[in-house]
């Protein structure tokens, strides 16, 4: 088991693990260097999901419905979304309104099934979402280019599976 220390920032880090310039952490690709960037990335991301939310008087859960909405390959339904939330019916039925108040989604009800209601992702709404993250969008592509083609197949392939690994993850029952 490695032993630990504190980086410059008191932050944790392994002993004989060398902090890359700046401070930065290394860049290897041990799992403790994934750690640390995919949480400054989570955070990254997380604070521009919070400021959409803010800008749209939104939740940030709200704005993780609008995602799974819009990626969603089939048509998303309230059930499927509280399943993909973790939440309650009550809490994503607060969601869901709250969404569709501010123009974000619509409810269709099936055809041939009058009980059963899809959700998608309203047009108008999509132009606000491109516009607020349009920097992330050219933060990507700026990233994109610094890199192969096969580089990149492999990010794609490494992102998809820990995307699949996660997906699976529930937190603890205490």
């Amino acid at each position: 088991m490695a032993s630990e220390d504190r980086d410059g920032r008191g932050r944790q880090r392994r002993t004989g693990e060398a902090a890359g310039p700046a401070g930065e952490p290394p860049a290897g690709p041990d799992l403790y260097s994934f750690a640390v960037h995919l949480r400054r990335m989570n955070g990254e991301i997380n604070r521009l999901v919070h400021g959409f939310a803010g800008d749209h008087g939104l939740h940030a859960t709200d704005v993780q419905a609008l995602a799974a909405i819009l990626d969603a390959e089939e048509p998303m339904t309230p059930g499927r979304l509280r399943a993909h939330l973790g939440l309650t019916s009550g809490a994503v039925t607060a969601c869901v309104d709250r969404l569709e108040r501010a123009g974000h989604i619509r409810r269709v009800r099936e055809s041939a099934d009058r009980r059963v209601v899809h959700l998608y992702y309203a047009a108008g709404a999509r132009a606000a979402a491109r516009s607020h993250f349009r920097p992330l969008a050219q933060a990507t592509e700026a990233a994109r280019t610094r890199f192969s083609e096969d580089e990149l197949s492999v990010v794609l392939r490494f992102l998809a599976a820990l995307n699949e690994e996660m997906s699976g993850l529930r937190p603890l029952q205490r």
